[in-house]
Order: structure tokens, then C-alpha cells, then sequence
């Protein structure tokens, strides 16, 4: 499948811009922990705001290697998840855990610390959308590259 981009009209003859692409051919930029091994997961932005005409949210699909861990974080606005393959375990600031699984859905309110760690066998994929055009993560552990605990949108400076 290949990035396809539709137009319709809308009120006041303006048009919407809708692009629908295949994320399994994003290429993904590796992250990594500078100093915990397992927190190593890789990643694509899909759309995040003014791509597309997205002006209220993000997405990024993403994927953790067996044994691997996206490692503790927070985000800047409210996230949902939804896991495409995989078995996982979603740890929550408050103490509790949970498994999580292909179809699973969840929501992340902000700024609720967590973390996801694959648990399974197989990658685990899973698609995250986020309420918000720009955002941040505020990792614990500083993230390779950039070398910072902040990650989020390229357009996260405004």
C-alpha cells in the first residue's frame, strides 16, 4: 500500500486533507538507554501536527524487541495505546501492572508515569496517538540519541 492522499470539500469551500500510508514502511529510528540495557525500542512519526492536516494530534507506531522496554517516562498530554502484536506489561506510577496484548487499548492520562515492556516472545507492535500536534516525553533514563531525557514531535519547539 502506498501514501495516498484524498481532498474533500468542505464548508465554506475549504478543503481537508486526509493521507492515509502505510506505517510498516516508516523507517524507524532506534532509541536506547545510555545507561539501562533493556530500555531499546524503535520508532516513526506517522503524522504529528500540520502533516496531513493533523492540527490537534500526533501518532507514532512503534515496536520493543523481546526483553526490551520503552523505559519509565511521562507525557505532555494524554496518550492512547493499542497493541498490534505482541505481549507486553504496562507498569503505572501507582504500583499496578498490566498485560497487554494484540487488540489491547488503553488510554495514559497526563501526566501519569509508565512504562511498557515486552514480555513476549515476538516484537511487540503497537500504534500510539497522542491529543496534541507537538508534544514531549520526559524520559527517567537519557535516551541515544539525542542524549537528552526529552523526546517528542520534531515540531515540539513550535
Amino acid at each position: 500500500m502506498a501514501t495516498a492522499t484524498a481532498t474533500k470539500a468542505a464548508p465554506k469551500g475549504s478543503t481537508v486533507k486526509t493521507v492515509i500510508l502505510d506505517s510498516n514502511k516508516l523507517p524507524r529510528n532506534k532509541v536506547w538507554g545510555e545507561t539501562d540495557k533493556a530500555v531499546r525500542w524503535q520508532g516513526a512519526f506517522a503524522l504529528y501536527g500540520g502533516e496531513g492536516g493533523t492540527t490537534a494530534s500526533s501518532t507514532i507506531v512503534y515496536e520493543i524487541e523481546p526483553g526490551g522496554r520503552l523505559g519509565w517516562h511521562t507525557d505532555a498530554t494524554e496518550e492512547t495505546q493499542y497493541i498490534i502484536a505482541g505481549q507486553g506489561k504496562l507498569y503505572l506510577e501507582d504500583g499496578s501492572t498490566h498485560q497487554v496484548g494484540p487488540g489491547s487499548v488503553f488510554v495514559i492520562p497526563t501526566p501519569v508515569r509508565h512504562d511498557l515492556e515486552n514480555t513476549g516472545k515476538e516484537t511487540l507492535r503497537a500504534v500510539a496517538f497522542f491529543a496534541a500536534a507537538m508534544f514531549t516525553q520526559d524520559f527517567d533514563q537519557v535516551m541515544l540519541p539525542p542524549k537528552s531525557h526529552i523526546l517528542g514531535t520534531p515540531n515540539r519547539e513550535g
